[in-house]
């Protein structure tokens, strides 16, 4: 058999879509990679937290046990509630989901150079100590507590592509995502894979958008074989105060390109970031 005959195997995906208008870019984006990856022959969930109406708040509503009269200590409360089996039911529904996937994909639009309120709420509510982080877990910043899946960014953006390049006024879309990529999906321990970001969104023609979901195309096909980002072990590469060891930096980098090793092998998405 060659590559092309040869079959895949199936994957567990989880597609989290994030937008109040159904008929959106990030929308439509979000339908054609679950329509995409199911006739690929993997199995498929969505939360799509709008349509869920996604409780964004993390707060004393998400531990009814908790005593009124006791000081929240929110890292504690989590952790008692995730290893006593007491989160709320939305929250345990979405863990599992993310314990069922192979990869995560999050839709989302670029607002204010963050992720909108509902999806950092879900972030919030549902990667608990305990579960994501944690001493019950291996340390962050390694392939510990969610090792084994793959992450992507799938980013719809308003601003023009040469905005975030190494001299677009906004700075470079890797150091804007930099919380995303590195924050979350790296310090839970998932392999983030270089975003997938479309520009320009605002009353995008028809040619443009196909020109997209090809692009995209492409980067569902290599959601297991691309090249995630390289971002440093914290086992290895940091001293006892977290801080990347003499030596170990490449020659001519600094700020945030100091956490990433030097890609091993060519052929990984380009980004406008990483435009000279």
């Amino acid at each position: 058999m060659n590559a092309e005959t040869t079959p895949r195997k199936r994957k567990n995906i989880l597609v989290v879509t994030v937008h109040p208008e159904a008929r959106s870019l990030t929308a439509a984006l979000a339908a054609f990679a679950v329509e995409h990856l199911r006739a690929a022959g993997h199995a498929v969930r969505v939360s799509d937290l709008y349509a869920m109406k996604w409780k964004a708040a993390l707060d004393a509503d998400d531990f009814p046990g908790h005593p009124a009269d006791r000081r929240l200590d929110l890292l504690g409360a989590h952790e008692r509630a995730t290893l006593a089996g007491l989160l709320t039911p939305d929250v345990v529904a979405e863990q599992e989901k993310v314990r069922w996937s192979d990869a995560v994909i999050l839709h989302f639009p670029l607002w204010w150079f963050s992720v909108p309120a509902i999806l950092k709420g879900w972030i919030d509510r549902v990667f608990t100590n305990g579960f994501a982080h944690g001493p019950a877990v291996p340390p962050p910043y390694t392939e510990g507590a969610l090792g084994g899946r793959r992450a992507l960014a799938s980013v719809t953006i308003g601003a023009r592509e040469s905005a975030f390049s190494a001299r677009g006024v906004h700075g470079r879309l890797a150091d804007v995502l930099y919380p995303v990529q590195h924050g979350f999906f790296w310090f839970t321990g998932m392999a983030p894979l270089d975003p997938f970001a479309v520009y320009g969104t605002v009353d995008m023609p028809g040619e443009r958008f196909e020109a997209a979901k090809r692009e995209y195309r492409r980067r569902l096909d290599g959601l297991f074989t691309d090249e995630p980002v390289p971002f440093r072990s914290l086992t290895g590469d940091y001293d006892h105060d977290m801080r990347l060891l003499p030596g170990l930096e490449t020659p001519g980098t600094s700020g945030l390109d100091l956490h990433v090793r030097p890609r091993e092998r060519r052929g990984a998405p380009r980004t406008a970031d990483q435009a000279p």
